[in-house]
């Protein structure tokens, strides 16, 4: 081999080391698919593999260098003891979220029918409230689950495949706000599509009113509820008004999250890193290999 050719290879890697992050292979997974695993589902390779089967079949997507999180029963205990009190054992955390940010589309969210009382519009609604609005969204469970842990792994997800992490206030609130609207439809004769849509269109009239005003959002609340014919209590309009508030009150930092996303997901950097690779190398071989 040529001292020329060795040169010219030497400065391929080189310039490949340039511009590829250190980090950067198979092993560490492709950043723009992240999954999470209950740890239940993670421990029983049955549960596992069906859930891989549901997320590569509905998200058309190849999960050999997705990365992998789990998600605990301490990690949803956390949540959970701030706003419902429960307290889940290692054996009870089924739930399994995949997050896709390859397109540069508005959020997605699909939920297995074995989820029963989470909808996607609850996890819309509760993911809008985080600042995220892009990204395929899926949501799955081995057996039949509540989903109201899931969304500690979406937004795992979220930063596993971002590499930024959402304020902790922002995701007590989302979390708070699923955690409240199943606590609503558990309550009356709502659907979970009907709850969710009342609390968008009333998260919607506080941004309008840019209001953290309790009873301002009681107000709005019971307005939009008498408009549309639906009948809920004092207490839960109460519930649905503490929930809002809190959402109300971090939308900075949601809005700021929701633009480190779109950062993300529009980087130059990302879509050209081989061009730049590429074209490095061409102009390697260019300047080193001998012209005929």
């Amino acid at each position: 081999m040529s001292g020329k050719l060795i040169g010219l290879i030497i400065l391929i890697l080189i310039a490949i080391g340039l511009f590829v992050p250190l980090g950067s292979s198979s092993t560490n997974g492709d950043n723009s698919i992240a999954v999470t695993y209950g740890e239940t589902t993670y421990n029983n390779p049955e549960y596992k593999e069906m859930v891989d089967n549901y997320f590569k079949e509905n998200g058309n997507v190849n999960l050999d260098n997705a990365d992998e999180t789990i998600i605990t029963s301490n990690d949803v205990n956390r949540i959970s003891s701030g706003i419902s009190q429960r307290t889940y054992n290692s054996d009870q955390i089924f739930s399994c979220a995949m997050v896709d940010l390859r397109g540069n589309n508005n959020i997605k969210i699909d939920v297995d029918s074995r989820i029963t009382t989470v909808t996607a519009s609850m996890y819309k609604s509760a993911l809008d409230s985080a600042g995220i609005k892009k990204g395929h969204v899926i949501v799955t469970s081995p057996v039949t689950a509540t989903g109201e842990s899931a969304l500690a792994g979406i937004m795992k997800a979220y930063e596993t495949a971002t590499g930024q992490l959402i304020p902790e206030e922002v995701k007590n609130a989302a979390n708070n706000e699923i955690y409240t609207q199943s606590e609503v439809v558990n309550n009356t004769n709502l659907s979970a599509d009907d709850v969710a849509k009342l609390v968008d269109e009333a998260k919607d009239e506080v941004a309008k009113e840019n209001t953290t005003d309790k009873q301002t959002i009681i107000n709005i609340i019971n307005n939009i509820a008498i408009n549309n014919n639906i009948q809920i209590s004092g207490d839960d309009i109460n519930n649905l008004a503490d929930s809002i508030q809190q959402t109300q009150s971090v939308q900075d930092q949601a809005n700021q999250y929701q633009s480190q996303v779109s950062d993300y997901i529009n980087s130059e950097d990302a879509q050209n890193i081989f061009d730049m690779i590429w074209r490095t190398i061409q102009s390697v071989i260019d300047n080193y290999l001998p012209q005929n």
